[in-house]
């Protein structure tokens, strides 16, 4: 059969009961001593009062040591006793036996003294078991004429019972317990009730395994998460999201704000409305978010933002992007060599046989012009590709790409290569589009290796970069095409991804007040550069 389990809120029931019991139990056993305490105080002042005055009586000197004291004295015990309220008054000669009581069985049997010192002639009172009942008792010396002892006076009063002494002597504290219990037996049922909806009903054992199981769920992830509250304080931060931001120390309860992070990731994680498929640059990550707004019964409790490392998918996103302009380039060649052919054609129809062969001539020039600038400068076969094809894509829209007669790079190692290749057509992209239009409309790129780094330069003619924009031209999705907003504008930000990643750095400034120049500066053999299977560097 299996075992039932108390929810967590009927184990707080049971343990705020019980320790609410304990509470009233203390409580009643603090009051039962005072009230004892109080009992002795009172009555044990009002039987030295009854002993001093019996004793005091002159009957009770002259009879105290005749033979008919029992009778001689009984009226005298009876006033006492009538007098205060006491249990017992009775009057002992000097030897202490008993010659006259209010309970005549005493009569004749020797006093029960205690630590009292009557029988030095001083009085005493305080506590006494008599036949196995506790009383409080008051002993006071009867002294002669000539100052002898002829015997001492006794009165006592039995002890309430614990009973009587908690309802009859201390009915307000009864009162006040029984309110206190009921009182708390409401607040107790209450909290157990509003923590058991709080809770779902679940016992504490299967919080304990759902908050275990969120741990491992989230810490396993590869996905980065991040709660943050509605004041803007990290709630939550697992494993992922700590590597892909870069994280370090206690993070848990500090606004986002204090991160060291970039501006507008910051701004990212701390903004509470829902956000798709935002892209940022952190170190030399490419990080896709998306943000959640989080709420509670209708409450906004914050956000929750998941990020997906796409550094390497952008990187291929882009490698791609470059074979496709590429094909555009050998498409739009296959469109001028069409041209041409049809323009050879004409000619041999025509027998124009000399202008055909100036014609060929002057195209042979041209293309072996281009082809030995380029071979002669740059002996790595990628970046020597890629540099024609984009020669042939400028012309296209008439924008002139030049090599800079400076220029050189040696044959590079493949990770590299594919990685340069990766930048610096991205920094053409850019540069065709920004002189596009202008007059003179023109890209020139230089490369070179300076000690042990490989360092590229594009320049344009194109409109420049304002001061105030180029830290947010490296920054997710910006760009100054109206075309791309919304989203893209990934290429500088990858560039300066690739720079990062490899040890090396990008700067942009003005060409001279006509334009831009973009440097990029990466070290040959960069320790942090893993090669994949593809040839391409991995972060």
């Amino acid at each position: 059969m299996r075992r039932t389990r108390l929810t967590l809120a009927g184990q707080v029931l049971v343990l705020q009961l019980v320790v609410m019991s304990g509470v009233l139990v203390v409580v009643a056993m603090i009051s039962v001593r005072q009230s004892t305490e109080t009992f002795q105080e009172t009555r044990g002042s009002a039987m030295r009062s009854v002993a001093e005055y019996t004793s005091n009586v002159s009957i009770v000197r002259d009879q105290i040591d005749e033979l008919g004291a029992t009778r001689a004295l009984a009226p005298t015990v009876d006033r006492g006793l009538q007098l205060s309220g006491a249990t017992t008054v009775a009057i002992a000669d000097a030897g202490g036996t008993i010659v006259a009581s209010s309970d005549p069985q005493e009569v004749g049997t020797q006093a029960v003294l205690g630590d009292s010192r009557i029988e030095e002639g001083r009085g005493w009172s305080g506590d006494l078991t008599i036949d196995g009942t506790r009383v409080v008792a008051a002993h006071a010396p009867v002294i002669g004429d000539d100052g002898s002892l002829l015997g001492f006076t006794i009165a006592t009063q039995e002890y309430p019972r614990l009973w009587d002494r908690i309802t009859d002597e201390t009915t307000d504290l009864a009162l006040f317990l029984g309110i206190g219990a009921l009182a708390g037996g409401l607040g107790t049922w209450w909290v157990s009730h509003l923590l058991k909806r709080r809770t779902r009903g679940l016992g504490s054992a299967e919080i304990a395994t759902l908050a275990d199981h969120r741990e491992a769920l989230l810490h396993s992830i590869g996905e980065g998460v991040v709660a943050v509250d509605p004041t803007g304080r990290v709630t939550l931060l697992n494993d992922g999201a700590r590597a892909l931001l870069g994280l370090r120390g206690d993070v848990i309860g500090r606004p986002v704000s204090t991160l060291d992070l970039p501006a507008d990731v910051r701004g990212l994680l701390g903004d509470h409305d829902d956000a798709h498929d935002e892209v940022v640059v952190v170190g030399d990550r490419v990080l896709v978010v998306n943000r959640r707004a989080a709420r509670s019964h209708g409450r906004g409790i914050g956000s929750v933002t998941t990020m997906r490392d796409r550094t390497e998918l952008v990187s291929l996103q882009n490698q791609l992007s470059s074979n496709l302009s590429i094909s555009d380039t050998l498409r739009a060649q296959t469109h001028e060599f069409a041209n041409r052919l049809h323009t050879i054609s004409g000619l041999v129809e025509l027998e124009e046989y000399d202008e055909l062969a100036q014609l060929l001539g002057t195209l042979t020039r041209e293309r072996a012009d281009l082809d030995a600038r380029i071979r002669d400068r740059v002996e790595d076969p990628a970046v020597a590709a890629l540099l024609v094809a984009k020669s042939s894509a400028a012309s296209e829209v008439a924008v002139r790409l030049v090599l800079h007669d400076d220029a050189h790079l040696p044959a590079v190692a493949p990770d590299l290569s594919a990685d340069l290749t990766t930048v610096i057509g991205n920094l053409i992209d850019n540069a065709i589009d920004a002189s596009r239009g202008q007059d003179p409309a023109r890209v020139e790129v230089t490369m070179g290796v300076v000690g042990q780094d490989v360092v590229v330069a594009v320049t344009d003619t194109g409109p420049g970069v304002p001061p105030e924009l180029r830290d947010s031209i490296f920054v997710r999705g910006f760009s100054t095409k109206p075309e791309v907003l919304g989203g893209r504008g990934i290429g500088l930000p990858l560039v300066r991804v690739i720079a990062t990643r490899r040890g090396g750095r990008v700067e942009v400034a003005d060409n001279g007040g006509t334009g831009a120049r973009f440097e990029v500066t990466v070290p040959l053999v960069s320790p942090t550069a893993r090669p994949t299977a593809s040839g391409a560097a991995r972060p």
